[in-house]
C-alpha cells in the first residue's frame, strides 16, 4: 500500500517538474521587463510556455525556500485544485535553483485595485462581494473540505489574485502549514506573516490554527468594505487599528457610515452591513469565539440577518508590512510594543 502511495507521488512529481533551462526561455531569461513583483522570498515573473499557456514563475532567493523546500509538500500543493485557489502548475529544483510554476492571472493582486485611488473606482460593490464570497469558499476549503486541514497563514489583499473576470483565487502557500489530525492548533517558534492580518495568539504565541486564518480572513474583508488598508490606517484619532474604528461605528448603529466613499451609493445596505458584521466576528480577540469558515459561508448565503453580536476585535501591532519572528528577543521586543499599543488603546 505504501509502495503504491509512493509510486503515485512519484507518478505526480514527474508530471508537474520542468527543466531550468525551459523555464530560462519561457522568462526571456528572468529579464526585468517580464518581472510582475517581488517579497521576501524572491521575485516573480512572466512566462510563456512552448504551448503557449502563460505561466507565472517564482523564483525564491538564495536559502529563502520558506516552507516549500520538500517535494512532498510541493505535491501536496499541486493535489490541492479549487477554483478559489492558485493552480501550481509544477516546479524546478535545479542547480541550486527553486522555482514554482503557477497559472497566470492577467489582474494581479486585489491591493492593486484596492489601495490605489484611480484604480478602486473599477471594483463596484458586485465585484467586492464576489470577491468576499470566493476567499471564503477557497478558504473554508483548505480547512474543511480537502484531504487534509491546510492553514495559510498568510491571507492578505496581495495575496489575493484575480482572473479575467476579477474571481479571487489566494495565492502564496510559502508559509503554509498542515494542521495534524485531531489538533485544534499547532505552535511556532518562528511566526511568518504579516502584521496588521496575524491574530494575536498567533503574534503572541506562535499558535496557528484554522482560528488565525479566520482573523486574517476578517480583516480582509473589512479593507474590501471600506477600502481602508489596516497595516496604514489613520482613518481616526481615536482608533489606531481598523477593525477598532469599523467596531466602534458598529457598536453605535453607524455601520454604513465605514463603507468605502468611491463606491457612494452603488451598494446594497444589507449586504455591506452583514460583510461588517462577520468581519468583526471574525476579527474577535477570543479566537474561541470567531466563527468557522462553514459558518461564514452560511452567513455569506443565507438571506436572514446574522443574530450573532461581535465583541471586540483584538489586535497584533502594526509596525512594517511583514515580518518573521525568529529569536526569543525579538519576540520579547516586539511584544512589548504590542503591550504599549494596547495600553494606548484602552486609554
Amino acid at each position: 500500500m505504501r509502495k503504491q502511495g509512493r509510486d503515485a507521488q512519484n507518478k505526480k512529481i514527474g508530471s508537474i517538474s520542468f527543466d531550468l533551462k525551459t523555464l530560462c526561455t519561457a522568462t526571456n531569461n528572468f529579464s526585468i521587463q517580464n518581472k510582475l513583483g517581488s517579497g521576501g522570498a524572491g521575485m516573480v515573473y512572466k512566462g510563456t510556455l512552448p504551448d503557449g499557456r502563460e505561466i507565472a514563475v517564482k523564483r525564491f532567493s538564495g536559502a529563502l525556500h520558506q516552507g516549500i523546500t520538500e517535494l512532498g509538500f510541493i505535491v501536496l500543493i499541486a493535489m490541492v485544485e479549487h477554483p478559489n485557489l492558485v493552480k501550481l502548475i509544477g516546479f524546478c529544483y535545479e542547480k541550486m535553483e527553486m522555482l514554482l510554476v503557477c497559472e497566470y492571472l492577467p489582474n494581479k493582486s486585489l491591493d492593486n485595485y484596492l489601495f490605489d485611488p484611480n484604480r478602486r473606482a473599477q471594483l463596484e460593490w458586485r465585484t467586492r462581494y464576489m470577491i468576499v464570497r470566493g476567499v471564503c469558499r477557497g478558504l473554508l476549503y483548505l480547512h474543511e473540505d480537502s484531504q487534509l486541514t491546510i492553514i495559510h497563514r498568510d491571507l492578505k489583499a496581495s495575496n489575493i489574485l484575480l482572473d479575467k473576470d476579477m474571481n479571487p483565487k489566494i495565492a502564496d502557500f510559502g508559509l503554509a502549514k498542515l494542521l495534524g489530525r485531531d489538533r485544534t492548533h499547532e505552535i511556532t517558534r518562528k511566526n511568518g506573516g504579516t502584521l496588521g492580518y496575524m491574530a494575536p495568539e498567533y503574534y503572541n504565541k506562535g499558535q496557528f490554527s484554522k482560528q488565525s486564518d479566520v482573523y486574517s480572513y476578517g480583516i480582509l474583508v473589512l479593507e474590501i468594505v471600506t477600502g481602508e488598508r489596516n497595516s496604514e490606517f489613520e482613518g481616526s484619532s481615536d482608533a489606531l487599528y481598523l477593525s477598532t474604528y469599523v467596531w466602534k461605528h458598529w457598536r453605535n448603529g453607524k455601520g454604513l457610515d465605514v463603507v468605502d466613499k468611491s463606491l457612494g451609493n452603488l451598494y446594497e445596505q444589507d449586504e455591506a452591513l452583514k460583510c461588517i458584521q462577520i468581519g468583526l466576528l471574525c476579527a474577535q480577540h477570543d479566537r474561541t469565539k470567531r466563527p468557522s469558515m462553514s459558518q461564514v459561508s452560511s452567513m455569506l448565503d443565507s438571506p436572514n440577518e446574522i443574530s450573532k453580536q461581535p465583541c471586540e476585535p483584538g489586535y497584533a501591532p502594526v509596525l512594517d508590512n511583514s515580518i518573521v519572528i525568529s529569536s526569543p528577543e525579538q519576540e520579547q521586543a516586539l511584544f512589548d510594543t504590542y503591550r504599549d499599543v494596547q495600553e494606548r488603546q484602552t486609554v
